[in-house]
C-alpha cells in the first residue's frame, strides 16, 4: 500500500519506522556517518510503500527555500531485500507526478549519488554539477525542467 503524508499527518510509529529505514540504508549499509535526521523533515512530503507492514521504498519531497517553483526529491531508498523489483522507478515516478500534477513546480532537483546518475537521467534529469564528495560519497546535482 502507498502512503503520502505531511510531517503533521505522520504517526509517531510511521516517523520512527521511516527514520529507522533511512538510517539503516544511508548510515549503516553505506557506512556513512552523518546527521541523517537533518531538521528538514517537518517541511517535507513523505511518500512510501509498505508490504506486510514493512517500508520497502521511501522518498521525501523537499520544498525550495528560495521560491515555490522548485522542489527536490531526497532520501530515495529501496530497502535491501526489495531491490531489483522496480520499486525505485515506481517511487520516482510517483514523486515526479505529485510534484508536477499536485504541486505545480517548474523544476525538480536532486542530489544524486554518482553511481545512480544514469537511473535519474532516464526520468529526464540533467547533471548540473561535476561530481563532488558529500559525506565521502560521490554525488552530482541534477535538475529536471517541467514542461
Amino acid at each position: 500500500m502507498w502512503y503520502k503524508k505531511t510531517f503533521e499527518e505522520l504517526t509517531k510509529d510511521e516517523l520512527h519506522r521511516i527514520f529507522q529505514e533511512r538510517v539503516k540504508v544511508f548510515v549503516v549499509e553505506q557506512t556513512c556517518y552523518y546527521q541523517e535526521v537533518d531538521g528538514q523533515d517537518d517541511d517535507c512530503l513523505h511518500i512510501w510503500k509498505e508490504e506486510d507492514g514493512k517500508i520497502v521504498t521511501y522518498c521525501r519531497i523537499v520544498p525550495s527555500v528560495k521560491d515555490g517553483d522548485s522542489y527536490s526529491i531526497g532520501r530515495v531508498l529501496v530497502e535491501k531485500e526489495s531491490r531489483g523489483r522496480g520499486l525505485g522507478r515506481e517511487i520516482m515516478e510517483r514523486a515526479i507526478d505529485i510534484i508536477i500534477e499536485e504541486i505545480g513546480a517548474k523544476t525538480i532537483g536532486l542530489h544524486a549519488q554518482e553511481y545512480l546518475r544514469n537511473f535519474y537521467r532516464s526520468f529526464g534529469f540533467e547533471e548540473m554539477t561535476d561530481v563532488y564528495l558529500e559525506d565521502d560519497i560521490p554525488h552530482v546535482d541534477m535538475l529536471m525542467h517541467v514542461r
